[in-house]
């Protein structure tokens, strides 16, 4: 029951739901994420540790970049399933909406463009 509750923590959290659901559209570093969601870096580093640790995203070091997306081989069926039905349960949310309009200009090395 223990690990279900956690499943459940993690998405009891919107700011981790908007995070998911940008890793739904590609792979994003730190500094993308926090420039989306306008928190402070050390905030978006404990969300994305918190995803990573109960298996929804993992991360991957290209070159100076750490890369978040959602996992590859997801083995808990209560997670493949949150991840499958987040589009169709957020998709029309406002919040999510700017989110994922202000995903198409990020750009990580100038992410003075927002």
């Amino acid at each position: 029951m223990r690990n279900k509750i956690e499943i459940f923590k993690v998405m009891s959290d919107p700011n981790r739901v908007r995070i998911l659901m940008m890793l739904l559209q590609k792979p994003l570093c730190v500094c993308e994420v926090t420039a989306i969601l306008g928190l402070a870096t050390a905030t978006v580093s404990n969300h994305l540790s918190y995803l990573r640790r109960e298996g929804f995203v993992e991360d991957e070091k290209v070159g100076k970049w750490v890369n978040y997306r959602i996992a590859k081989n997801i083995e808990n069926p209560i997670i493949k399933k949150l991840i499958k039905f987040l589009p169709e349960w957020f998709a029309n949310e406002k919040q999510i909406q700017e989110d994922l309009e202000k995903l198409k200009s990020v750009d990580r090395c100038n992410i003075t463009n927002l």
